[in-house]
């Protein structure tokens, strides 16, 4: 007797079309919001929280519309929500103002897709978003209007702005966020003591409620992960050093290949009063480091 195959509910096949859209989608969306907020750890974070809105949300879905722009949609907004908690949008607005109506012309330096990447910092929101839209992805005016809530003639405007601005400011230099000697010394001992694996020794610079959150795989109380465990069954050979990534110092996670040490993913650390009380690994997401603007080591690898 022939069977008919089980059915799929609607939402179980929104699911499907969900999972599927994000394995295509995920590594843009990634770029995207690195870009927008100038760092690829930040925006793998924002990614993430982008995502996983989108599933809660998912049962609200109207099938009759495609899910990539939707998906772009949500992690612009938390993008331009991220922005406007650090303030970068004002102080990007103040230093970088003209007048709306500005020239068209587009230099011929933006033809030079990485170097984009690079310059937009200096843009506000809807210009960076704009000009990273259109430029670095393709992205047509209607499409990039739908996708961050504007009009066709008001993306069009943030272009403009947005070009003749890259055109005609001074590339300003990297914002760093070094830590302060303290929080290095208690990085540098971290790495270290990682490196020994010498677990007892990290629980001596960790605090007893410390945070943990392993991108795609865990959150919560670091105390209640196997996390240094994890560490001693990997089969790749790696090691920790301190360094900084899009102007950042971190731990970066190293992978042996061949006759040296390549940079593989990052780990966050913060540190508060001489003890660290979150971690976020990201040795799930190797495709952060290949992007990044900046990557400095601070000993020779």
């Amino acid at each position: 007797m022939e069977q008919n195959p089980p059915s799929v509910g609607p939402f179980e096949a929104r699911y499907l079309a969900f999972l599927e859209t994000i394995a295509q989608l995920r590594p843009r969306l990634h770029r995207y919001c690195s870009r927008m907020t100038g760092s690829v750890l930040d925006g793998e974070d924002l990614v993430q929280d982008a995502l996983f809105e989108a599933y809660r949300k998912l049962n609200q879905f109207d099938d009759s519309r495609p899910l990539s722009p939707w998906l772009f949609r949500i992690a612009h907004n938390r993008c331009i929500d991220f922005l406007r908690r650090r303030g970068a949008r004002h102080v990007a607005e103040a230093n970088a103002a003209v007048p709306d109506s500005v020239p068209g012309a587009v230099p011929a330096s933006l033809g030079i897709r990485p170097a984009i990447e690079r310059l937009v910092l200096m843009l506000p929101p809807k210009e960076r978003a704009s000009v990273l839209l259109k430029e670095v992805f393709d992205y047509s005016l209607e499409e990039i209007a739908e996708l961050i809530g504007s009009s066709v003639g008001g993306v069009k405007a943030a272009l403009n702005r947005g070009r003749t601005k890259l055109a005609t400011t001074p590339v300003p230099p990297m914002i760093s966020r070094t830590k302060n000697p303290e929080e290095i010394r208690v990085m540098q001992l971290y790495v270290e003591r990682f490196n020994r694996r010498d677990w007892d020794g990290l629980r001596e610079l960790i605090s007893a409620d410390a945070h943990l959150r392993v991108a795609d795989a865990f959150a919560g109380r670091l105390a209640d992960s196997p996390y240094f465990s994890n560490y001693e069954r990997w089969s790749m050979p790696w090691k920790l050093s301190v360094g900084q990534v899009d102007g950042e110092t971190l731990a970066i996670i190293l992978r042996h290949d061949v006759d040296t040490w390549i940079p593989y993913a990052a780990v966050r650390l913060n540190v508060t009063a001489q003890r660290i009380d979150r971690i976020v690994d990201y040795a799930h997401c190797p495709w952060m480091i290949p992007i990044a603007t900046s990557l400095v080591m601070a000993k020779p690898l």
